[in-house]
């Protein structure tokens, strides 16, 4: 494990323990539609930034923890693989993502909401590879999910 990786995971926990210290009232969504900016950060690579644009749909009741967000990048393994230790707490919201095996992919999630809007950094490490790479989110609630 990249020892940025592993900086970035113990960062996410260490924010998640320090809003529960103060108490803070957790922060949700509304459900609805989101119009979601991404962009993919890749390490020493210059100019190499893929960016665009996605609708989410946050239904009304979701029975995950992570409220209906994960990676949005094309082709990602990272978006069906289980997600873990889950805080949210005040309008901070973190957790990580294993997914199952020797050398798998795996990330550490951190978000910050409000009841309309929500931004994300997802720091990512594929199985196999000694690279990181960073899923930034910035969404922002459109209106009802079409029926």
């Amino acid at each position: 494990m990249s020892q940025r990786f592993l900086f970035y995971f113990l960062i996410t926990g260490c924010l998640a323990l320090a809003a529960a210290a103060r108490g803070e009232q957790t922060v949700d969504l509304e459900p609805g539609r989101y119009e979601v900016a991404i962009r993919l950060d890749l390490p020493n690579i210059e100019g190499a930034a893929a960016a665009r644009l996605v609708t989410l749909c946050l239904p009304p009741t979701d029975d995950s923890d992570h409220l209906g967000l994960l990676p949005l990048s094309e082709n990602n393994p990272l978006s069906r693989c289980p997600v873990l230790n889950v805080h949210h707490d005040g309008g901070a919201l973190t957790f990580n993502i294993v997914c199952p095996g020797g050398n798998a992919a795996m990330a550490a999630a951190s978000y910050v909401l409000t009841p309309t809007t929500f931004e994300g950094r997802i720091t990512m490490k594929l199985g196999g590879k000694n690279m990181t790479m960073t899923e930034r989110q910035s969404g922002r609630r459109t209106g009802p999910c079409a029926p």
